[in-house]
C-alpha cells in the first residue's frame, strides 16, 4: 500500500513594515488561517509609517496574532512542521521583532526555522489561489519599496529582467497622494480618486531607459505631477484632484503594462503574474487583464488582501524553501536591504 506523504504545516510570521501578521499554511497552497493586525490608523496621522512606532506596535501584537492564527486553524504549535518568518527587506526594527519571535518559538518547540525573503513571499501569494500556477512564469512585482519584472525560473529562483532606476511605483503613488492632499495610504486613495477623473486630462511622461527595455523610471512622472500642482497654485487655478490622480495613474499603469506583457511573451512562457501592494490597484489589474487577453497570455493575480503584507504568502514561500532543504540557523538576523535572489 502506498504511504501518504505527511502534510507540511508552516506557522508563518510577517512584520516587515506596519502589519503584524501570522498564518498557518498547509503544503504551500492551502491557508488554514491568516491573521493581520494593521497599523494604518496609527500612522495615518503622520502621513506615513513611523519606524519606531511600528516596531513598538509589533511587540504589542505579535503574540496575539500568532495565538489567534493557531486557534483559527484549529492547530497547536506541536502540529507545525516548521516556522517561517520574513527576515528582509523591510524596516530593521520591525523585522527584528518577527525574527526574534520566530526564533524563540522554533527553539522552544524544537521546530526548523525558515527565513523568507519578503518579495519572494509576495510572488508566492499567487500560488495560494491559483493551483495550476507553477514556474516558470513572468511576474511583475509592484510595491511601495520595489518595482521588479522577473522570471520565476523555479520556486524561490528568480531572474531579474528589469527594475526601477529611481522611485518604486508605490512610492510615487504615496508622494503624489500626499501632494494633492489625499493622504495616507496613497495607493488606495489615488485609485479611488482616479475612478472619478479623466485619465487623459493631463499628459504625463512615460520614461524609457535606453538599452534596458524592461527597466522602469517613475521619478519623471512624479515630478511632472508635482510641477503641475505648483503651476496651478501659482496661477491661482483649481487643482482637479480626480483628473490629476487619474492621469497620473494612467501613466504609471501604461509604463507597467507596456513592459510586463512583452516580457511574459518573450520570457514567461505566455504566463504573467502580479505581486505586491500596487498589484491591488484596480486600473492596473484591468489593463493587464485586457492586454493579456489580447496577446493570448494567461494572467494570474492574488486577491487584494493577499497583495498587501500578510503571513499567508510568507507561509507559502516558506513551504517551498523548506521542501528544497532550506533551513536558517539561530543566528538569523534582519536584513533590511536584502536583494531579491540573495539568501
Amino acid at each position: 500500500m502506498e504511504r501518504k506523504e505527511r502534510d507540511v504545516l508552516i506557522l508563518a510570521v510577517e512584520s516587515s513594515c506596519d502589519e503584524t501578521a501570522a498564518a498557518v499554511v498547509r503544503n504551500g497552497r492551502e491557508v488554514l488561517s491568516n491573521v493581520i493586525s494593521s497599523q494604518i490608523a496609527v500612522h495615518t496621522r503622520f502621513g506615513g509609517v513611523v519606524p519606531e512606532i511600528a516596531s513598538r506596535k509589533h511587540i504589542e501584537k505579535i503574540n496575539q496574532v500568532i495565538t489567534q492564527a493557531l486557534d483559527d486553524a484549529g492547530k497547536e504549535l506541536a502540529d507545525m512542521t516548521a516556522i517561517g518568518v520574513t527576515y528582509g527587506p523591510g524596516l530593521v526594527g520591525a523585522l527584528l521583532v518577527g525574527v526574534a519571535e520566530a526564533k524563540a518559538i522554533a527553539w522552544a518547540a524544537g521546530k526548523p526555522l525558515v527565513g523568507v525573503h519578503h518579495i519572494e513571499g509576495h510572488v508566492a501569494a499567487n500560488y495560494i489561489e491559483n493551483p495550476d500556477l507553477k514556474p516558470p512564469f513572468a511576474c511583475l512585482i509592484v510595491s511601495g519599496g520595489h518595482t521588479h519584472l522577473v522570471v520565476v525560473r523555479d520556486y524561490g529562483e528568480f531572474e531579474i529582467l528589469g527594475r526601477t532606476r529611481d522611485d518604486a511605483a508605490g512610492e510615487a503613488f504615496d508622494k503624489v497622494a500626499r501632494a494633492v492632499g489625499l493622504g495616507y495610504p496613497g495607493g488606495p486613495k489615488v485609485d479611488a480618486a482616479a475612478k472619478e477623473g479623466d485619465p487623459h486630462a493631463y499628459e504625463f511622461p512615460r520614461a524609457k531607459v535606453e538599452g534596458a527595455p524592461y527597466d522602469f523610471s517613475f521619478s519623471g512622472i512624479k515630478s511632472a505631477v508635482l510641477n503641475e500642482i505648483n503651476r496651478a497654485k501659482m496661477a491661482g487655478e483649481e487643482i482637479r484632484v480626480a483628473d490629476l490622480a487619474a492621469s497620473f495613474q494612467n501613466a504609471v499603469v501604461e509604463a507597467l503594462v507596456s513592459r510586463a506583457v512583452p516580457a511574459a511573451k518573450e520570457y514567461g512562457g505566455g504566463r504573467l503574474a502580479i505581486a505586491g501592494g500596487v498589484a491591488a490597484n484596480s486600473a492596473l489589474r484591468t489593463a493587464l487583464a485586457a492586454a493579456c487577453a489580447k496577446e493570448g497570455i494567461r494572467f494570474y493575480y492574488p486577491s487584494p488582501l493577499l497583495c498587501t503584507d500578510n503571513a499567508a504568502m510568507i507561509g507559502s514561500a516558506a513551504y517551498y524553501e523548506y521542501i528544497r532543504g532550506a533551513r536558517s540557523g539561530w543566528d538569523l538576523n534582519a536584513v533590511p536591504n536584502l536583494k531579491l535572489g540573495e539568501r
